[in-house]
């Protein structure tokens, strides 16, 4: 998951007229594998780093990576954003930085697959907002997501070291995901996506940081105990899924069908699922096969239902 995702909604997109075909499938897979292993790096991470700072680290490098750059082309005036844009950031930053602090916990019992199946039921979440604030949603949307959520219910059911509670921390997490992409083009955020990201970035994680040191996560940080697996994926988490598939999707928000680069949301599963099972031999049950298929094809049925609702409302 990435914080460009609520950030660049907020700004109508400027598609370029014909981007060549192997350019949108290259950024479709970035995102695609990418953000489909950041579930695995992320179970790497825990294994000897504390999650919210690990998290917390992660999204304030992101920030202080994207903020100096910006700045250099675009101007001094990235570092002064509004009150009211900084509060916004703000918040949007608690959400989804904060939503991938709660998975890292969550993590450190759910095998990664099983979270990411979980976390996969944002855009349902995204259409109860919806209804919820009076926005008309179809009769398709809604029956998609009665099914996604049954598909869900299937999934909580706690096995091997999986706990109920952190079950339902990665479900936690995929509502505010949901709430904070879905207040995201409500409130005055930056109007650039990538100040905007940085900016969420920046501020979500020392929010995470916070968060961890108040917990006592401090007395965990044992520098000469934390291995390369986990070095490697808290690196990962900062190189590949925040920068490099954060940027592939800002491209292609300007570049592709939106229906085409909603793709992600039930591709990503997969992927964690398959990784999960190769890297870390995670156990795929008959259960979880069918929890999987269930939720991947709701989604699926609510990203076109409302990709060919969205020129009808325009």
């Amino acid at each position: 998951m990435s914080t460009i995702e609520a950030s660049a909604r907020a700004i109508p997109s400027v598609r370029a007229e014909a981007a060549p075909p192997w350019k949108v499938w290259t950024a479709l897979w970035i995102v695609y594998i990418v953000w489909g292993s950041t579930y695995l790096a992320i179970a790497l991470m825990v294994e000897t780093i504390p999650p919210l700072l690990g998290a917390g680290f992660r999204f304030i490098m992101v920030g202080l990576i994207l903020l100096p750059i910006l700045a250099f082309r675009r101007g001094a005036s990235v570092w002064r954003p509004s009150r009211n844009e900084l509060l916004s950031a703000g918040f949007v930053g608690l959400m989804l930085p904060g939503a991938n602090a709660v998975i890292s916990v969550a993590e450190k019992t759910v095998p990664s697959g099983l979270a990411a199946l979980l976390v996969a039921s944002i855009p349902l979440w995204v259409i109860l907002l919806r209804r919820a604030s009076g926005e008309h949603v179809s009769g398709k949307s809604i029956g998609a997501v009665l099914v996604g959520f049954g598909g869900l219910i299937l999934l909580l059911h706690p096995s091997g070291d999986a706990t109920l509670w952190g079950l339902l921390a990665c479900v936690g997490a995929a509502m505010m995901w949901a709430l904070g992409s879905f207040a995201s083009p409500r409130i005055a955020l930056p109007r650039d996506p990538l100040v905007s990201t940085a900016w969420q970035s920046l501020l979500g994680g020392l929010a995470v940081a916070l968060v961890g040191i108040v917990g006592g996560e401090i007395g965990d940080v044992h520098l000469a105990e934390f291995s390369a697996r986990s070095i490697g994926g808290l690196l990962y988490l900062i190189t590949f899924g925040s920068l490099l598939a954060f940027t592939s999707y800002a491209w292609l928000l300007q570049n592709a069908p939106i229906s085409k680069v909603s793709t992600y949301a039930y591709v990503n599963p997969v992927v964690a699922i398959a990784l999960g099972w190769l890297v870390l031999s995670e156990d795929i049950t008959p259960l979880t096969l069918l929890g999987a298929g269930i939720i991947v094809a709701s989604v699926a049925l609510v990203v076109r239902v409302e990709a060919r609702a969205r020129p009808k409302t325009s």
